[in-house]
């Protein structure tokens, strides 16, 4: 058992040092964010299961703070309303329930950034299609190979593994790390 404890901690220290080749990546992304902010506008995230929990968890990090006190920040996790889920999901199915809140949430100017292991969860490609004809900037937050979410995006940060949970570890690293240059670049 002690090996192969030893072995995932090797794999998960492995996959954080290879995250360092995607710097250029999440400064891009960390830009966009920061002068999405100062434009007056807003961050929106979306995931499925456990990428939904880190859009939620990203979201809150910026809406409340994440290292430094400091004025709240415009984001928001298209995750967490039951009841727009719901009604959207039973009125228009499910693969429709980001679309139609980029739809009347999201304006010109706003960032929607989609966090996906796979990169090719449905309702996160209609809500990359939906942002894209609004003029919102994507940003797909996905595994290596990114899937097609990769080829819709504007930006894209696709993290070094195919296993899901090695994927979502990273992702919440990499939002981490977006949260802080954000938060640096608002409070020096």
């Amino acid at each position: 058992m002690q090996d192969f404890i030893k072995a995932e901690f090797k794999n998960i220290s492995d996959n954080f040092t290879k995250l360092q080749s995607l710097s250029p990546q999440v400064e891009a992304v960390a830009s966009l964010c920061v002068n999405t902010l100062k434009n007056g506008n807003k961050i929106m995230f979306c995931g499925n299961g456990g990428s939904a929990a880190d859009a939620q968890h990203l979201a809150a990090e910026l809406v409340g703070r994440y290292k430094i006190n400091r004025p709240a920040m415009n984001a928001l996790a298209l995750t967490v309303d039951t009841s727009i889920l719901t009604a959207i999901g039973n009125d228009y199915g499910y693969d429709t329930v980001f679309e139609r809140q980029v739809e009347g949430l999201g304006k010109k100017g706003d960032v929607l950034i989609g966090l996906s292991t796979s990169g090719n969860s449905k309702n996160m490609l209609l809500a990359f299609d939906m942002a894209a004809r609004k003029g919102i900037k994507t940003v797909a937050m996905t595994g290596n190979c990114g899937g097609k979410m990769k080829q819709r995006a504007d930006y894209a940060i696709n993290v070094p593994s195919e296993a899901a949970n090695n994927i979502q570890e990273m992702h919440l690293a990499v939002g981490h790390l977006l949260c802080g240059v954000i938060e640096k670049e608002f409070n020096g």
